[in-house]
């Protein structure tokens, strides 16, 4: 089977719209994605205000595990990104396969204690009954979509660093349209399919996954031949595992830490009261249906910067860099602009959840809003840039005072301790962002690009 072609030597593309041939795509694809979760979550509002807080406090947890184990899909895109700009297509493919495999044995091995224990673990985070009973069976099932999750991610992020990010949104396209069609019909009854209730809508994601990452095995190892499933022989396998490790681990670390701190964040909302639990997952819907619309510059920074080093272009990756932190400073302003005046929609799309619901997510929506544009910086720069360059000190470090030592703790101080209430709780999520960014600007600003850009051409050299 033949492997991907190499990198070309270059590029008759403007900067600009090679940074849009990676970033749209990839923004679409996720844009697409969060569209059908606000839709999803609509069908779950008909059924209350408790159905609409079961999901957030279960979705909390459950993103806890997808962007754990998700850290391996962006991991190998840096290395894909890397052997690619310097030709090594055995490297492509033995990366490729290494980590669906590994991946593969972590998922499973996070599914069953999670299913199992489920029921138990939600109710640490201090839920009413009523949320938790409904939370359990939801969280169950969409667990079974863990390892077809991380397949689908992996293979997506591979696809864009061989300069392929279409295909993966023409599969989200597709698995968008399944689970909408299975959601409908399942929690409503309809379509010929039995009525589920809340547990349908678990059921539609999990079948959606399962069918993205079928599609995107047979793109990359159907008949286009993109990449061969084969692993590393048994001398070589630490080469490959070594560096990926390398660069997973920290980012394991700090998207567990960032889903913790979700997950961390909705009690602190659930011991407030279920009205705050349910404006919150409104809130962070709506939020991320915006926020992704700058997603792909994340991904166009690992591409770019990871081909840039792996050609030993120290110089040509802080221009990458330069240039997409300004298209993503445009981007941050426009959709935060339109996340805002999407609060205006609020009461027509959430009829049934209460005035109240409504008035905490209104403001809530703008608060968030404000800070958009340092959510986007902290997604290049932690998210595309450190990772790249393999900085997972900085990366984890900006994670965890963000979180942990700001944020969490104005939020369980300021929101169950002082009259502000739920208030408290979201302006400390916008604390927690600010102190990302100092740390994450002032890692930055120590980033050696020549030096690793010579350690890149070297290991080029030798495997080439």
């Amino acid at each position: 089977m033949s492997a991907p072609a190499a990198a070309p030597a270059a590029s008759f593309q403007s900067p600009g719209r090679e940074i849009a041939a990676i970033a749209v795509p990839v923004s679409l694809e996720m844009v697409i994605q969060l569209v059908l979760t606000f839709i999803n979550q609509v069908i779950v509002g008909t059924l209350g205000a408790v159905a609409v807080a079961a999901v957030g406090l279960a979705g909390s947890l459950s993103f806890l595990f997808f962007v754990t184990l998700g850290a391996l899909g962006a991991g190998t895109s840096i290395l894909i990104a890397r052997r690619f700009g310097a030709g090594d297509r055995a490297g492509v493919n033995h990366t490729l396969s290494a980590t669906l495999l590994l991946g593969t044995l972590l998922g499973a091995a996070l599914t069953v204690p999670t299913t199992l224990g489920a029921p138990s673990l939600l109710r640490l985070a201090g839920g009413a009954p009523d949320v938790t009973g409904a939370a359990a069976p939801y969280l169950q099932i969409v667990m079974l979509s863990l390892v077809p999750g991380l397949i689908g991610g992996v293979l997506s992020g591979a696809l864009r660093s061989l300069g392929r990010a279409r295909t993966p949104l023409v599969a989200t396209l597709l698995s968008v349209a399944l689970e909408a069609l299975l959601a409908a019909g399942l929690v409503f009854g309809q379509l010929g399919l039995p009525r589920l209730g809340l547990v349908g809508a678990a059921w539609a994601v999990a079948a959606a996954n399962t069918f993205k990452a079928l599609y995107l095995a047979f793109q990359v190892y159907g008949p286009r031949q993109l990449a061969a499933f084969t692993l590393p022989g048994r001398s070589s396998w630490r080469e490959i595992v070594g560096p990926l490790l390398a660069l997973s681990a920290p980012l394991a670390f700090t998207e567990f830490v960032w889903g913790l701190g979700g997950f961390m964040y909705n009690a602190v909302f659930a011991r407030v009261g279920t009205v705050a639990l349910a404006a919150a997952g409104i809130v962070t819907t709506l939020e991320g249906i915006f926020i992704v619309g700058s997603f792909g510059l994340m991904s166009a920074t690992t591409v770019l910067l990871g081909r840039s080093l792996g050609a030993g272009d120290g110089a040509g990756a802080q221009r990458w860099l330069a240039l997409i932190s300004r298209t993503g400073l445009v981007t941050g302003l426009a959709f935060g602009l339109l996340f805002a005046l999407s609060g205006l929609l609020v009461p027509l799309v959430f009829p049934k959840v209460g005035a109240e619901v409504q008035h905490i997510a209104l403001l809530g929506i703008l608060i968030n809003a404000a800070a958009q544009v340092i959510k986007v910086r902290n997604m290049i720069l932690g998210g595309g840039a450190l990772p790249s360059v393999g900085d997972g000190k900085g990366v984890i470090t900006g994670d965890v005072v963000g979180a942990f030592l700001v944020g969490l703790p104005l939020a369980i101080g300021l929101g169950l301790y002082t009259p502000l209430g739920v208030w408290g709780v979201l302006l400390a999520r916008v604390a927690d962002e600010l102190a990302k960014v100092l740390i994450f600007e002032r890692r930055r600003r120590r980033i050696d690009w020549a030096r690793l850009a010579e350690e890149q051409r070297q290991v080029g050299a030798v495997t080439s």
